[in-house]
């Protein structure tokens, strides 16, 4: 499953990620996308989300306060033992400005366990070793049972304030989980020219291109991959 961590007001980027993600498919794997967000403070909020829930069945609300680095991370994955109905192989947290290409994800997966995983693209960015820090919250990946961990240990929930996904591989370290590391690299990236080293052009073997903040980079980045292939106008 891929939680994409985003905001109740950001109802536009939902709707098109709903279609980028909803054009994509793996045979190697079954990939469920959920939007996440901080509980509703706002009426319009209530009555909108509402709707969406009733048409797409797609969105996780947690108890929190909608927050940057004061414990969302570890809310997401703490709760979702008791929100989702079934367990995954693996979940996800992304973020709302990444393009997460699933054919590629799946592969890059099936030789790598499916126990004490963690998964993405390592910080520093021009670090190769996937030990020596944390993943990205471009885009990480978890095993199960190491969300299970993050749930009922009480590392987490004593070091929840500060920057989360650097938190995320305290937490590990700490707990000495994480023994199974994997960082995606080249294949996992910011888009060109958006952030130094961590940034390169598009390549075919892509997995994820972080900090799409504008629509002409989405369009860009479309456009590369042939999202829409198959279709002339």
């Amino acid at each position: 499953m891929m939680g994409i961590l985003t905001r109740a007001d950001n109802y536009d980027r939902r709707h098109f990620l709903r279609l980028v993600y909803g054009v994509q498919s793996s045979p190697l794997a079954t990939i469920h996308v959920k939007f996440v967000f901080c509980s509703l403070t706002k009426p319009e909020q209530r009555a909108l989300i509402a709707l969406e829930m009733l048409r797409f069945d797609d969105i996780l609300i947690l108890n929190c306060t909608e927050n940057m680095n004061s414990g969302k991370t570890y809310t997401y994955f703490s709760s979702l033992p008791h929100l989702l109905l079934r367990q995954y192989d693996y979940i996800m947290k992304a973020d709302d400005d990444v393009f997460i290409r699933f054919e590629p994800l799946a592969l890059s997966l099936k030789a790598l366990p499916r126990v004490d995983l963690y998964y993405g693209f390592v910080i520093p960015c021009i670090s190769m070793d996937p030990f020596v820090e944390y993943m990205s919250g471009m885009g990480f990946l978890l095993s199960w049972d190491l969300v299970e961990w993050i749930g009922s240990s009480e590392i987490p929930k004593e070091n929840v304030v500060g920057p989360e996904d650097k938190l995320v591989g305290k937490w590990f370290k700490m707990g000495n989980k994480a023994k199974n590391r994997f960082s995606n690299k080249p294949a996992m990236y910011d888009y060109p020219g958006t952030n130094g080293r961590c940034s390169h052009e598009l390549i075919p073997e892509t997995v994820a291109v972080h900090r799409l903040k504008r629509w002409d980079q989405w369009l860009r980045v479309l456009e590369y991959f042939n999202v829409t292939k198959g279709l002339k106008f």
